[in-house]
């Protein structure tokens, strides 16, 4: 059988006008192939030989019907025991080319394969939310960014969080929806534990007040279906491929700020029927947004530095130092302008004025830096570290506490004897045995 190139070749020798024999000798072929090549048409192809597989087709359609994604090794073990006299990549090779191990829908489904059709969104009607973890930052922690997506025009925005705790999303959630200017009627999210109860189709008590104080109604994707948030899919792909991967940052605040602007001049720019993505967004009917962000608390446990300080959103609040390398729960309400700190006993040890998010401010009240001084002051001392291999057996006091427990204790009036004599009457006793 020749080559797809031979074939070319003899037939261009030909209308070249070379005798069969001539193009024989050329390409080294018999004479009779190449007359068979010249005498077949243009669109005709040669028939394939049938397949190695075919006796055994049959069976190999009732095992793909059971089991999809049954392994070929195993086929071919079965296969082998079966009368199969050729390689595993020769079954392998048949089975693709004979396509018959069907397709997976479910699994098609999951990976983003299956056939699918775009859902029309109308102007105003959903906002899609959702996460971006990255586990890797330049600065050392990880960070999470809430991104929110209009599904009409796909302009979003995107805020950077400490954590992925319900009191970060809805004030992360809130300056997202200030900048694209306002509401949507639906809010689309997936099963975040946020939301959602887990194991159940009911939101929290959270989610459930949130989308009261906003006016709004939570759709909840179905399980395993993140297909139907495909907006905010798509634009945490393409922010996390145009911008994230190029960034150049080195704190929380300024991959926020880096982000904002580009989002405003790159993503915002991006051409569609009708004028650019920000120019769809901004033409929305979007609800207004209440006077106030809803009032969720966000949690988060810290340990004291020695310099009784709590790094908390790239900012420093000071505590008393008897806090100081103990760990304190830190409380902030969207929206208040301040914050508290709480003891492990659940004491309020600390109130502060809210720093803006990596101001990198340090903010530490006259009180707590009074004692702060007297701490270090009182702890100061020139001494030389106890050593840790000195000899220090217990002394008198450690000793007529030890009688007492023993119930040697004398009664009171009674004659007082010295530790000191029992000692040297015992060495006394001590040495005379030895002798």
């Amino acid at each position: 059988m020749l080559t797809q190139e031979d074939d070319v070749e003899i037939h261009a020798l030909a209308a070249r006008g070379w005798t069969k024999a001539a193009i024989a000798r050329h390409t080294g072929r018999d004479r009779k192939t190449v007359a068979k090549y010249l005498a077949r048409s243009a669109g005709e192809r040669r028939e394939s030989a049938p397949s190695c597989l075919e006796p055994f087709r049959l069976y190999l359609e009732a095992r793909f019907e059971e089991d999809p994604h049954v392994d070929a090794t195993v086929l071919h073990r079965e296969l082998v025991d079966a009368g199969f006299d050729r390689s595993y990549p020769t079954l392998v090779r048949e089975l693709r080319r004979l396509e018959l191990r069907p397709v997976c829908l479910v699994c098609q489904q999951r990976r983003g394969r299956a056939p699918t059709v775009e859902i029309e969104h109308p102007p105003g009607e959903e906002i899609q939310w959702d996460w971006l973890e990255l586990d890797k930052t330049p600065w050392g922690e990880p960070a999470y960014v809430l991104v929110g997506a209009l599904s009409h025009s796909g302009r979003f925005r995107a805020v950077f969080c400490e954590q992925m705790t319900f009191g970060h999303l809805a004030e992360a959630a809130h300056t997202i929806l200030v900048e694209l200017g306002g509401t949507s009627r639906v809010w689309r999210t997936d099963r975040m534990a946020t939301i959602v109860v887990p194991g159940t189709d009911r939101l929290t008590v959270d989610a459930a007040n949130i989308a009261k104080h906003y006016g709004v109604e939570i759709a909840v994707c179905p399980p395993r279906r993140a297909q139907r948030k495909g907006v905010v899919e798509k634009a945490i792909q393409y922010l996390t491929r145009s911008w994230w991967r190029t960034a150049r940052v080195s704190s929380p605040a300024a991959a926020q700020t880096s982000l904002d602007r580009w989002s405003v001049e790159v993503a915002d720019e991006r051409a569609r029927p009708g004028g650019t993505v920000g120019e769809i967004g901004a033409a929305e009917p979007l609800r207004g947004l209440p006077a106030l962000a809803y009032p969720a608390v966000i949690t988060v446990q810290r340990m004291a530095s020695r310099s009784a300080l709590v790094a908390v959103d790239g900012n420093r609040y000071s505590v008393p130092p008897a806090q100081a390398g103990r760990t304190v729960t830190v409380l902030a309400r969207v929206g208040d302008p301040t914050i508290r700190i709480v003891s492990a006993a659940g004491e309020v040890v600390a109130t502060h004025r809210r720093a803006p998010a990596s101001a990198g401010q340090t903010i530490r009240t006259s009180e707590h830096a009074a004692l702060l001084e007297k701490a270090v002051l009182a702890a100061f001392t020139t001494d030389h570290a106890c050593r840790r291999k000195a000899n220090r057996p217990p002394g008198p006091k450690a000793l007529a506490e030890l009688a007492r427990l023993a119930g040697h204790e004398q009664p009171p009036g009674g004659q007082v004897v010295s530790l000191a004599a029992y000692q040297q009457l015992a060495d006394a006793t001590t040495a005379a045995v030895s002798r």
